[in-house]
């Protein structure tokens, strides 16, 4: 037999290097996913329109996200600071849902603008009318709170949320430093005051803000339209990873069975 009839077989080694691609794809795609899928999981937060300053008023929104496929947030109870009691808290009226305040009196009285304040309130719970926040979608619960304190970096709110389901989840867990919540409270940073030393917003106009008009709801508007733009973009590479795993699987297993039959 001569040399020139004899098919040449590729040694298995040199077939390897294919497969280990597309296997080293599908791991990578897949570690990509895990990252990506971290920041989608959402929680009970809180973000104030524009600026919330040590000593002002601030407006801000408490959003909602719906974790579960099957059930729709029915009612959302946000537990205000009691080492920080806030004189003036307002909810914004918010379509489909009724809204109840709820005060209690204070262990040493405040003085505000020249009034003595013995109550504040302690808990602002909204309960929907109908359907509630559905799969898939999330709610804000604009509310206007003051004077906040001119001692403090942050605020916490513990929320609880429930479901038609019955289920309720409390995000009440405070941070910590270097540890994670496994049901974080919402956490609402304070800036500096500015140099006259009152909040951004402690005149008499911004004393009791109107949420949702003027630059402030621009601002949030601009803000959560980003938000929203920072989620689709890690769902859309998410999925683009998994794609792109399969075709590293396929191209290796393909690759692997040309190699064989030549």
């Amino acid at each position: 037999m001569s040399v020139d009839n004899v098919t040449a077989v590729a040694p298995a080694s040199s077939r390897r290097p294919w497969a280990v691609r597309g296997s080293v794809l599908a791991v990578a795609a897949a570690a990509g996913v895990v990252l990506l899928a971290g920041p989608a999981s959402a929680h009970v937060s809180v973000q104030p329109q524009g600026e919330a300053a040590q000593g002002g008023y601030a407006t801000v929104n408490f959003k909602v996200p719906n974790e579960r496929d099957d059930a729709s947030t029915v009612k959302l109870e946000i537990n205000l600071p009691a080492d920080h009691p806030l004189t003036s808290v307002m909810p914004q009226p918010v379509p489909g849902w009724d809204v109840e305040v709820t005060k209690e009196k204070l262990d040493k009285p405040l003085e505000s603008h020249g009034n003595k304040i013995t109550e504040a309130v302690s808990k602002v719970t909204w309960t929907a009318e109908k359907d509630g926040v559905a799969p898939g979608t999330f709610q804000q619960f604009p509310v206007s709170l003051g004077a906040l304190p001119d001692d403090a970096d942050q605020l916490v709110f513990k929320a609880i949320q429930t479901y038609d389901s019955k289920e309720v989840v409390r995000w009440i867990e405070e941070p910590k430093e270097g540890e994670e919540p496994e049901s974080p409270a919402p956490v609402l940073a304070l800036t500096a005051a500015s140099g006259d030393g009152h909040g951004a917003a402690s005149d008499d106009k911004s004393a009791k803000p109107a949420a949702g008009h003027g630059d402030d709801a621009e601002k949030a508007s601009s803000e959560q339209a980003a938000e929203d733009s920072s989620d689709s973009t890690a769902r859309i590479l998410a999925v683009v990873g998994i794609l792109i795993g399969l075709a590293g699987v396929a191209f290796g297993v393909l690759s692997g069975r040309r190699r064989t039959t030549s």
